[in-house]
This record gives structure tokens, C-alpha cells and sequence, in this order.
């Protein structure tokens, strides 16, 4: 068992020595956790496979750890935990476990136990026919009006602003190839959404319709400000579409700006000074410099994702590795 600290630069990659890797970030799941270690383990055991379960707790402030700790204790032969020291998010989480992978295969779960893990083996199915890249869609969704509206608008978005086709980009049940997750690490990206980044990596990309059940414990570590945040990283992350849009508009602002500048020139030299038309003047020029405000905040979104590159900063910290 390992205990140490895990080194910060990983080494390259090792051939895979299992069949399957399965991928679970933790944060605060002590009420979930044990039902989905009764349901997780039978289903890999009748694969008839080789597999190992990475978990890796995303600084939990509740009983995760030592829940992860005793599963690994009883399980250790296919069992890993990696502990952070504290909480960098979900696809922190992910990527620390896919550095450290040792599956031909690897499938990414949530742990609230709102994509079944019994639905595993459809999607090792479709890796089996030769896909490299296999994302869930949910079916019959278990979540709030809001949460269901406001993931159509994020997909709609997304379709609209890069070429990244995905039914359900919030779905983390996914299965990716060995070479496609050795690409999202080799990538080095700080800002990422995992789903994304494998779609661009992927040769031959599909879905599958999978369940979705309610969230059997605890509530969603998905604020609305951190939906926001995740989809600024998505839109930032893969497209330029933001800033040809800011582009557009200013570059229209400015022809109108023209157009409105030769009429107030042409009333003033022939019909003489007007005072009528003083606000409509001022709610023309909040509204460019509402426009100038909202071009420098996009501008600000890449300029602040460029700096966290080149900062060469350390994208999260492992206080532990438990490996047999």
C-alpha cells in the first residue's frame, strides 16, 4: 500500500496491464457512497474482467475519505484512492485519476448514483465494436425543471458556437479509449470539460441512451455560478466564436455610429442646434459602452486562461495514493 505523497510530473505512460478502469470523483458523498460500493463492485465483477475502481476524493470536508479508505482496505486488490489535500473540482478530479490509469479502457461515473453503474456494460459494448469514445445520454430525466431547461440552453449553445456534437454534454457516464485519454493528459489543459476535449480527440465517436435515477442522498455540488463558470470554460476552451461575435457587433456599432454621426451633422447644419434629442443621445452611448464592457470581459475569459497556462502553476495537489 502506498501512502506517499504522489509526485506532481507524471511519468510517461505504462502499456495498460488491466482490461478496465473505472473513474469516480468524490466530493461529499458520504451518503451515497455505500450504496454505490453494494451496487459498483457486483457489476465488474461479472464482466468476466480485469478492472481496477480509481476514486479520488476532491477534498471532501464529510466522512468520504474514511469511507473510500475502508473500501479500499476490503477491496484492495482493485480498489485506489487518491486524496487530495483540497477542492479543485470534478475535472481536476478526473484527470489526476486518468494520469495514473492502468486500463485499456476507461469509464468516467459520478458518484450520487445518478447514471446506474449497471448501465457499464452498454457502454463497453460499444468500445468493444471499435468506438473510441462513448458518451451517455440521459434518458427520462430524474432532475429539476431548471437543471433539465438549463442543460437543453447549454447544449444549444454549444452546438452553436463550436463543432463539438454531444446529446448530453453533462452526462460523465462515459467510456473513453487508452489513446484518447493519454491525449486529454498530454494536453496539459487547466480549464477543461473532459467530454469535450475527448470528442475533439476521438476518431470515431458515439452515444448510448442510458437511466437516470434521482440522487439517492445529499444535493448536487453543481451551483447555478458554477454551471456558469464550467460553461465559460467549455465556449473559451474550443472555440473563438465569443470574440468573432464581439467583432461583428462592434464593427456594426461602428457603421451605425457612422450612420448616426453624418445625421446629427446634416440636422445641425441645416435645421439648426436641437436639444430634443439630448437622450436619445445618452441611452445610444450606454448602450456602445455597454457594448465596449462586454467585449472586455470576453477578452478578459481568454486573456485570463492564457495567463493560468503560462503561470505554469500546479493544477492540483495530492496529499495521498492508496495502491495495493
Amino acid at each position: 500500500m502506498s501512502t506517499e505523497p504522489a509526485s506532481l510530473t507524471q511519468t510517461p505512460f505504462a502499456p495498460p496491464s488491466l482490461d478496465v478502469s473505472i473513474v469516480i470523483p468524490v466530493y461529499n458523498e458520504q451518503g451515497n457512497l455505500p450504496l454505490l460500493f453494494q451496487r459498483l463492485y457486483p457489476v465488474l465483477d461479472a464482466l468476466g474482467r480485469s478492472y481496477e475502481v480509481v476514486f479520488t476524493n476532491d477534498g471532501s470536508v464529510d466522512a468520504s475519505i474514511e469511507l473510500l479508505t475502508e473500501q479500499f482496505n476490503a477491496r484492495p486488490d482493485v480498489t485506489r484512492v487518491i486524496d487530495f489535500n483540497g477542492n479543485y473540482g470534478q475535472h481536476m478530479a478526473i484527470m489526476a485519476a486518468f494520469e495514473r490509469v492502468r486500463g485499456n479502457v476507461v469509464v468516467t461515473l459520478d458518484a450520487d448514483l445518478q447514471n446506474p453503474p449497471e448501465e457499464i456494460p452498454r457502454l463497453l459494448e460499444k468500445t468493444d465494436a471499435g468506438y473510441d469514445c462513448v458518451g451517455g445520454a440521459r434518458q427520462n430525466r430524474q432532475d429539476s425543471f431548471f437543471r433539465r431547461y438549463a442543460s437543453m440552453f447549454v447544449n444549444f449553445v454549444r452546438r452553436s458556437s463550436t463543432n463539438i456534437e454531444m446529446t448530453d454534454q453533462g452526462c460523465m457516464l462515459r467510456a473513453y479509449s487508452r489513446d484518447v485519454v493519454e491525449g486529454i493528459v498530454r494536453s496539459g489543459a487547466i480549464n477543461t470539460f473532459i467530454p469535450a476535449l475527448a470528442y475533439t480527440l476521438a476518431k470515431n465517436p458515439t452515444e448510448v441512451p442510458v437511466a437516470h435515477e434521482e440522487r439517492h442522498a445529499g444535493v448536487s455540488n453543481y451551483s447555478l455560478g458554477k454551471l456558469i463558470r464550467l460553461n465559460f470554460d467549455l465556449i473559451t476552451a474550443f472555440t473563438t466564436v465569443p470574440l468573432q461575435l464581439f467583432t461583428i457587433l462592434a464593427m456594426a456599432c461602428s457603421a451605425g455610429s457612422l450612420l448616426l454621426v453624418c445625421v446629427l451633422a446634416f440636422r445641425r447644419i441645416f435645421l439648426g442646434a436641437e436639444a430634443e434629442g439630448l437622450f436619445t443621445l445618452f441611452g445610444i452611448l450606454f448602450f456602445l459602452i455597454s457594448v465596449c464592457m462586454v467585449g472586455i470581459g470576453i477578452i478578459g475569459e481568454y486573456v485570463g486562461r492564457t495567463y493560468q497556462v503560462v503561470r505554469g502553476r500546479t493544477r492540483y495537489q495530492v496529499n495521498r495514493v492508496l495502491e495495493k
